[in-house]
């Protein structure tokens, strides 16, 4: 058996991004080691994030992160109303139908949901 528990990444500013993670996104603080830097964010299927601060500086967001919602145009809108500017809006992309957008730090996140992939996908 195998199973994804966690994945970190690097950030300039922990707090922030729990910040943005938790408000923005939804996940929820699962534990937040003071002084070392790091805060574990867990998602509803038990998958937790780790926003650790980067060590070196200049360093290049590395990865993807991609979110399934509940309704991916209502959530667009939830996050378009909090001041998050949207790379792609809700449409087909290469990947199939969702949306993009980048954390405070370049990740680039995209979001979707199994209705609008079957029926727009």
């Amino acid at each position: 058996m195998i199973h994804l528990d966690h994945l970190t990444i690097f950030v300039a500013d922990v707090a922030r991004s729990r910040e943005w993670y938790t408000q923005r996104i939804g996940l929820k603080l699962e534990f937040e080691i003071p002084g070392a830097h790091v805060a574990a964010l867990q998602d509803d299927g038990g998958i937790t994030l780790f926003v650790e601060k980067a060590t070196q500086s200049g360093g290049a967001a590395s990865c993807v992160l991609t979110f399934r919602v509940a309704d991916v145009e209502e959530k667009c809108r939830e996050l378009s109303n909090c001041g998050v500017v949207l790379e792609a809006q809700p449409q087909k992309l290469f990947w199939g139908y969702g949306a993009e957008l980048r954390d405070p730090d370049g990740h680039l996140i995209r979001l979707w949901d199994e209705l609008s992939m079957r029926e727009k996908g």
